[in-house]
Order: C-alpha cells, then sequence, then structure tokens
C-alpha cells in the first residue's frame, strides 16, 4: 500500500510530496518530493498515543454536570464514578471500552494506555477467571485495532496509613501475589505489539513496601502511578508523613525513565526539577484536570529542565487529541497572561507540542511511530475542507487551535480504520455502547 501525502510530519520536520510505503504493518519506505500514487492524503502525521485512560468512566461523561447541595470536587465526582463502576458487568465493560477507543482512533490516537483498575465482580469477589475485565480490555482493543498499552492497576488501600479501602473501592482491591497472577495472566493474553507494564493506583492505595515489592517482582516493567493530582491530597501525604506526594514517591521508589506520574499538578520547583531529572514522564490529562477542577500543571518551568511530557484522556469527559493540546495551552495562557507557553523556540505551537506529546507517550507506553522506515505503521491523515493551501506546521496550529481542520484518514499496523472521519466499525459499537448505558441508568 502506498499514501501520497501533499504535506507530513518527519522526524527531522515537515517535507512536501511524501510518498509512504507500507509493507507488513510497517513503513518499508518514505520518499521525498514524490509523484501522486495510491491513497492521496492532504496532511500526514504519526500516530499518538493516550498514555492515560479509564476506559470504563466513558459510560458516565456529561452525567455528573448537576451541582449538588455543597462544594463540589474531584471526591464528589469520585462517589458518582464508584456508584457507575459497581453496576457494570463485564460485557457492558467491553461495550464501553469499545465505544472509547473507536473515539480515540477517530481523534488521532493510535495506542492507549490503559490505567486498568475494575477487576473483579460487583461484590468484590474475583471472577473464576480472576483476569476477566482485563481479558475484555484487550478484546475491545482487538475489536476496534487500536494498539494496546495495558497496565492492570495494583490498589490495596483506602488512603495514607494505610486505611482499610471502602465498600465502594471493592472491585479494585488486590493483595500482592494475586496481583502478579493477574500481571502474568495479562502477559498471556497479549497480541503482537501489545505491551504490558502495571500501575501502583495512587500512594494513598499502595505503601512503600507495595511500591518495593511489585518493582522487585516485575522489573523492566513500565510504571505508571497517579500523583499530586488534589490539594487534599498533597495534605494527606503531609500530614500523614511530613513529606509531599512527589517527595515522598521519589523517597520509596526509584524513579526513572520507566515511570510515567500521572497529573503531578501541585508541584514545587524542586519537585519539578526531581521529575525531570529523573527521565520519567508526566502524563498530564487537561481536560479531565479541568473538568474535576484538579489545578494547572507548572508546564514552562517543568520543559524549560528539560522534563517529558504526554497527554491522556483519563475519564474520558471528551476524546479529542487536539483538544488535549489546546486546553493545555490554554491553562498556560491564562495563568501566566502569555501565548504561545509550550513552544519552547519559535514557530509553530501545535507542531511542537504534538511532537513532545507523542514522544512521551511513546516513552511511557513502550511504544511509537514516525513517519520513517522501520516504524510501525501508525499514521494520521488530517484534512482541510477549506483547502486553504496551508503549510504543514500552520495546518497543525489550525488542528488545534482553529474550527476547521479534522482527522480524515487513520491507520494503525497498516490497518485502515477510520475512514472519513469514521470508524469502520463505529454503527455496530456505538449501538452495543447506547443499549449498555441505557441499562445502567436505568438500573
Amino acid at each position: 500500500m502506498q499514501l501520497h501525502a501533499n504535506r507530513a510530519l518527519l522526524p527531522d520536520g515537515w517535507a512536501e510530496n511524501v510518498l509512504v510505503t507500507l509493507e507488513g504493518g510497517r513503513i518499508a519506505r518514505v520518499e521525498r518530493g514524490a509523484a501522486p500514487a495510491g491513497i492521496r492524503t492532504d496532511t500526514l502525521i504519526p500516530g499518538t498515543g493516550n498514555l492515560h485512560s479509564h476506559a470504563f468512566q466513558r459510560g458516565f461523561a456529561g452525567l455528573t454536570e448537576a451541582r449538588g447541595p455543597g462544594r463540589d470536587s474531584f471526591w464528589t465526582w469520585r462517589e458518582m464514578m464508584y456508584r457507575f463502576a459497581l453496576q457494570l458487568d463485564p460485557d457492558g465493560a467491553q461495550a464501553i471500552a469499545e465505544m472509547a477507543y473507536v473515539e480515540m482512533l477517530e481523534a488521532g490516537y493510535t495506542r492507549v494506555g490503559e490505567f486498568h483498575y475494575l477487576h473483579h465482580d460487583r461484590d468484590g469477589r474475583p471472577y473464576a477467571d480472576p483476569a476477566e475485565m482485563s481479558s475484555r480490555i484487550f478484546a475491545a482493543a482487538a475489536e476496534t485495532g487500536i494498539a494496546l498499552t495495558h497496565l492492570p492497576v495494583f490498589y490495596a488501600h483506602g488512603g495514607f496509613g494505610p486505611v482499610a479501602a471502602t465498600e465502594g473501592q471493592r472491585r479494585f482491591l488486590h493483595g500482592r501475589e494475586a496481583f502478579l497472577d493477574l500481571v502474568a495472566r495479562c502477559d498471556a493474553m497479549a497480541r503482537p505489539g501489545d505491551v504490558v507494564g502495571y500501575a501502583p493506583h495512587s500512594l494513598r492505595a499502595a505503601d512503600a513496601a507495595d511500591l518495593a515489592a511489585l518493582a522487585q517482582a516485575l522489573p523492566g516493567r513500565k510504571v505508571h502511578i497517579h500523583v499530586a493530582e488534589q490539594v487534599k491530597e498533597v495534605e494527606d501525604c503531609r500530614a500523614f508523613c511530613g513529606r509531599r506526594p512527589v517527595e515522598r514517591l521519589f523517597d520509596t521508589a526509584e524513579v526513572g525513565p520507566d515511570w510515567c506520574l500521572i497529573h503531578a499538578t501541585h508541584l514545587t520547583a524542586d519537585e519539578a526539577a526531581l521529575i525531570a531529572a529523573s527521565g520519567a514522564v508526566v502524563g498530564l490529562c487537561p481536560v479531565t484536570e479541568a473538568d474535576l477542577g484538579d489545578g494547572v500543571f507548572p508546564a514552562p518551568d517543568f520543559l524549560a529542565q528539560g522534563g517529558r511530557f504526554g497527554v491522556g484522556t483519563d475519564s474520558n469527559v471528551r476524546i479529542d487529541l487536539a483538544e488535549e493540546l489546546r486546553i493545555l495551552e490554554y491553562g498556560q495562557r491564562l495563568t501566566r497572561r502569555e501565548r504561545n507557553v509550550m513552544a519552547a523556540e519559535p514557530g509553530s505551537t501545535a507542531t511542537q507540542m504534538a511532537r513532545r506529546a507523542r514522544d512521551g507517550a511513546a516513552q511511557a507506553l513502550g511504544a511509537g511511530a514516525r513517519i520513517e522506515a522501520g516504524s510501525s505503521a501508525d499514521l494520521v491523515a488530517l484534512a482541510d475542507p477549506l483547502d486553504l493551501g496551508s503549510d504543514g506546521a500552520q495546518t497543525l496550529d489550525r488542528w488545534v487551535f482553529g474550527p476547521d481542520i479534522r482527522v480524515a484518514d487513520v491507520w494503525v499496523g497498516g490497518r485502515h480504520l477510520v475512514r472519513e472521519g469514521r470508524h469502520i466499525a463505529r454503527d455496530g459499537i456505538g449501538s452495543r455502547f447506547a443499549r449498555v448505558v441505557r441499562g445502567v441508568l436505568a438500573g
């Protein structure tokens, strides 16, 4: 198969009239200045990984926007999430994950990091197959074609101390040995190209002894953890040990390039420098962080020290790669009162953000793509309905910050999954999703 792009984002920058030849799910050749051949596209960019998703939360997106009697926050939202999670069966969880993954592909994501903590039956007891719910994530990825980095979550405690978990958390909980068995089952289910890491949920849910035991038992894996997302979390950690969450994490674990710190919203300058120096990736979820009122990550100072980031859809209240990048930049503009904050050098802000987000996700998820020979053929074609003739950088800026550029086509491993903006299996998956959510809401 051959794809011809009027402009394409190559590893060394934008190029025009690029012919990409695909063979066996990979890119075989990339030719610049080539005559049109094969499938014609306007602007071609590499696929980007979504480094943080809780797929099941797509099922109640938009249903938590009614104000309660008191002050609403992440913690009141979490109670709604627990109620929804306690009602899902495996078929429902798979149907919701399939819908989320269809929308991710349509948004330009080609790999997802599934931070998966919905493990057990509704009464908290393990299924006959303890990996039943993880198997549904693998099935959803296979059905939709998205590449998967599966991150089964270790969740043992309900808070710092540790304190006992609540009834609302009963579907999430594991002892260490049972969790290691789960990871082994996930290894056995992985398709070629899938990656299996693991995720201590947070310092609230996994204590120092848990982190040490998991690191010893699962060396060389990608490790993701929520940290410093909310002010209350910072206050609770300080009350427990006299240290802030990021300080506590670095005190108790060997954090390095295989780690992804999700959110890391509330940082001191010293903590930002500590993360940057470690080589870990920060997983930013700007739409969810805005939706939950978490706060704004101190990006410029972190990036100035060589910090690495990627973006994720987290609660999946909105699934839109361009919107994640836009909200990330706009949050910085609002707090600093200047423009084009995320651009480290003169030139296209969207191009610089997209490349950093792609590279950060590739590191955090253990796989990624570029438009170069040998890379997985994970590609996104953008279309310009107005045909304004923008160059590549202007087109990408218009995609992130303007109204008219759209994702037209997406390939993952050479499979043409999104055509003219729609996933090839959207209709059937959308119908199953709607039935499941109607049933949950009616119950």
